[in-house]
């Protein structure tokens, strides 16, 4: 596969369950992406089947060689938390996927990441989407690397409301620590978080569509986007047909798809809210501000709004699928 010079080099940090996959598929067939390699942590899966997970995928998506590497396989503070309710055992629901001949690196991914960095010519994007563990200790074991990253895109957090609890975004909460560490680092980061990420859906009869199909590729996508979640006792399963992580690729290759605002981000490190990406939207300084009883906050870019048709699209168009959409009459 031909990597076009223009392409950004970008560094995928997963915890490969059903939406990384679909992220990782986007990445490597998009041509202004130049995955150059991928980091794995314990998230969706345990981090044994979160870097097998990625090499399969890498087979599905016919990716050249590239690096993967596992690790770290808990929170900084927390102990390990599975998201098997969502994602299945195995990380990818259903999907059964046959064994790969790739084989993970041996050194960790914080020194796969930092050795990428400091190779690249140009400045590496960091795409996150998972906890931000392995970007918390790359940031903090080495910070001169931050010289040579552009931007940290990440996928967590919300506006709104959560999913992990009533306020908090999974990825951020299961390491509320590592976020706020990435979110300090002085690296620009853009959010992509849970109010976008529910929105961008590919219809039912699509996904049935490409399942009818010959090529292993859209059988494979059409079966993520089948996966259906089922989050206890008394609650259906129910199509979703989300995009999920990969709508962050979305925005890195075509940010005119996505409203933006720079605003004041912090997380929330205790109590109830613990894991919560507090945003501040004021248009005018609070009795906080006046009062100087506020903290500075970091700011970030936030998604707020996202064009789902187009991403949607796109999404399908980069993987060769577009034929999966219903025709004009």
């Amino acid at each position: 596969m031909t990597i076009s010079t223009a392409a950004t080099p970008v560094i995928l940090d997963v915890d490969t369950g059903v939406d990384d996959a679909l992220a990782i598929l986007f990445a490597i067939k998009h041509p202004a992406i130049n995955v150059l390699g991928i980091s794995c942590v314990a998230g969706n899966a345990s981090l044994e089947r979160v870097v097998d997970n990625t090499l399969r995928i890498l087979d599905v998506a016919d990716a050249p060689l590239v690096p993967v590497a596992a690790g770290a396989r808990r929170p900084l503070l927390e102990p390990a938390r599975s998201a098997a309710h969502v994602h299945g055992e195995s990380g990818l629901g259903t999907l059964l996927l046959p064994a790969t001949g790739r084989k993970a690196e041996s050194i960790s991914s914080i020194e796969l990441m930092r050795r990428l960095i400091v190779a690249s010519p140009r400045p590496v994007t960091l795409v996150g989407l998972a906890p931000q563990t392995n970007l918390a200790l790359l940031l903090r074991q080495y910070p001169e690397c931050a010289d040579n990253i552009e931007r940290i895109v990440f996928m967590g957090g919300s506006t709104t409301v959560g999913n992990a609890t009533a306020v908090a975004e999974f990825n951020v909460w299961h390491d509320p620590e590592a976020a706020a560490i990435v979110l300090d680092s002085g690296v620009p980061t853009f959010m992509y978080g849970l109010d976008v990420f529910n929105q961008v859906s590919i219809g039912e009869p699509v996904a049935l569509e490409l399942l009818r199909k010959e090529s292993n590729l859209a059988q494979v996508v059409g079966r993520l986007l089948s996966n259906r979640v089922a989050l206890g006792a008394g609650r259906n399963a129910e199509y979703t047909g989300l995009i999920g992580d990969a709508g962050a690729l979305c925005a890195l290759v075509d940010p005119d798809g996505v409203t933006t605002e720079m605003l004041p981000l912090r997380v929330q490190l205790s109590g109830y809210g613990r894991g919560q990406t507090l945003v501040d939207q004021r248009t005018h300084p609070g009795e906080d501000i006046v009062h100087g009883l506020a903290s500075e906050w970091e700011a970030a870019e936030v998604a707020l709004d996202v064009d789902v048709d187009r991403y949607a699209r796109l999404f399908l168009k980069t993987l060769g699928l577009s034929s999966a959409l219903p025709q004009p009459v």
